[in-house]
């Protein structure tokens, strides 16, 4: 009997941590499953949902643990790539990261969002064009901080492009998303700026 117990205790929690994804209640679903991750730490669905379940609890750390838990075991999982990725994002943009760091997780939800484009194979899900279009756009900008150690007007310039090309992907399939358009119409202003700067230095 002794050797059943451990899985029952991992049911019980799994199922207890899924029935709280469910009802929205991320910090109770968090509470259950990192118990039977403890228990089985092996079961890749239930990484997954304590990745989501960190993710939607505003602990974009543990959620980026979790899913590199849940790539080792399903390395073609487009769907944990992708809240990686998101979870990525939001680290980069927020102002208490050092600009290190922020270059670490801009660059790194890039990656995935374009590891999860390349297993995804529904070429109509823009989610993950309009995630990567809006990472490269922040990435560009970082990059166009003149007065960091992180400047780099070619990469600046590049990411703000790559952004352009998969947002107007995003407005091409979804002509009236108007949010899609005002960050087209931002990261093509800025694009001007960047460029017209270097043409008055010359």
């Amino acid at each position: 009997m002794s050797a059943v117990e451990p899985v029952l205790a991992q049911n019980a929690y799994f199922k207890l941590g899924q029935q709280a994804v469910m009802d929205g209640d991320f910090r109770s679903a968090v509470a259950h499953l990192e118990k039977a991750c403890i228990t089985d730490s092996t079961n890749a669905n239930a990484l997954w949902m304590l990745g989501y379940s960190y993710y939607h609890s505003d602990n974009y750390k543990k959620s980026i643990t979790a899913y590199t838990k849940v790539i080792a075991i399903k390395p073609a999982d487009a769907m944990a790539y992708y809240y990686r990725a998101r979870a990525k994002s939001y680290l980069g943009k927020d102002n208490q990261a050092t600009p290190a760091d922020k270059e670490l997780y801009l660059l790194g939800a890039i990656v995935d969002f374009t590891k999860a484009i390349s297993i995804n194979s529904d070429p109509n899900d823009s989610k993950y064009y309009q995630n990567r279009g809006i990472a490269y756009r922040e990435y560009g900008m970082f990059k166009l901080q003149s007065n960091t150690h992180f400047y780099d007007k070619v990469r600046g310039v590049n990411a703000l492009k790559a952004s352009v090309v998969d947002l107007e992907k995003v407005l091409n399939d979804n002509p009236n998303r108007n949010d899609i358009a005002v960050l087209i119409d931002q990261s093509k202003e800025k694009l001007i700026q960047a460029t017209s700067a270097t043409v008055a230095k010359h």
